[in-house]
C-alpha cells in the first residue's frame, strides 16, 4: 500500500486497504488519509508529487 501511495496510485492504495481490513470505502478513505499522512510527514522524499500535485488531475 505504501509503495501504492508514494507513486501516487490511490485507487490501488484504497483496494490493497480494502483487501486486508475488509473495510467499507469510507472507512478506507480515512485510513489512506491517515497513513498518507505519516508518509509525508516521515517519508517526504519518497513521494513522486509534491503535496499540492499529489490530488491535481484525480478527479478530473
Amino acid at each position: 500500500m505504501d509503495h501504492d501511495i508514494f507513486e501516487r496510485r490511490i485507487i490501488s492504495a484504497m483496494k490493497a486497504i480494502r483487501d486486508a481490513t475488509g473495510c467499507s470505502i469510507p472507512e478506507a478513505i480515512d485510513v489512506f488519509a491517515v497513513r498518507y499522512d505519516e508518509l509525508r510527514r516521515d517519508r517526504p522524499d519518497d513521494f513522486t508529487v509534491g503535496p499540492d500535485e499529489y490530488g491535481h488531475g484525480f478527479y478530473s
